[in-house]
């Protein structure tokens, strides 16, 4: 299951629609369930289809501080395996049978990148709202812990107290958008290995 977290002014309504519109056509079904806080889409293609073989994916979409956090589910792509699987048959029992398959090979192959392209229409929404896996500007705040004032983030000290605030200073992982401790060398979610903070 990949999963990232986009932070800004977004909703889970803003992705929940643009999956919707992005995959509810051709030989490709979108329905949305829940509303909120909490949204599935659901991707799949039809039971009686066209052309190709049978697949599904679910994306979850949750709202979190500042932000969606979304993970895509494992594709379900064994229907798209065995259309794969007869096409072949076919094409090397008889060559010319391989004209018949094309419309159904087109299809095996759009689903085989359904993953890529659902990732593909999440980050051109969030970049079209202004969201990215970078921190949103209000996490950037730190707040002290004697005096519990806002500073921001990359503040030495408190600006109202004067204590240091260098351990407590926030960043994000900037592949999947985890937001971790200060000095934490690689992204606990995804494994990314996270630059070394300003000296």
């Amino acid at each position: 299951m990949d999963e990232r977290t986009y932070h800004g002014r977004v909703t889970t309504a803003d992705f929940a629609l643009a999956l919707l519109t992005e995959f509810h056509q051709g030989n490709l079904r979108a329905q949305v369930i829940g509303e909120g806080d909490k949204v599935m889409v659901q991707i799949a293609s039809p039971v009686v289809r066209t052309s190709g073989g049978q697949t599904a994916l679910a994306v979850q979409l949750t709202r979190v501080e500042d932000g969606v956090h979304i993970r895509v589910g494992q594709q379900q792509w064994m229907g798209v395996v065995a259309s794969l699987g007869e096409t072949i048959f076919r094409a090397l029992r008889n060559p010319w049978m391989l004209i018949d398959r094309l419309d159904d090979l087109a299809q095996d192959v759009m689903s085989l990148q359904l993953t890529e392209n659902v990732w593909r229409t999440i980050d051109r929404t969030a970049d079209s709202l202004g969201a990215s896996t970078e921190i949103s500007e209000r996490l950037r705040r730190l707040t002290c812990a004697h005096c519990l004032t806002a500073n921001p983030v990359g503040a030495p000290s408190c600006m109202a107290c004067g204590a240091p605030l260098g351990p407590a200073q926030p960043a994000a992982c900037l592949n999947c958008g985890f937001v971790v401790a200060a000095r934490t060398m690689v992204c606990p979610r995804c494994g990314t290995p996270l630059p070394s903070p300003q000296a």
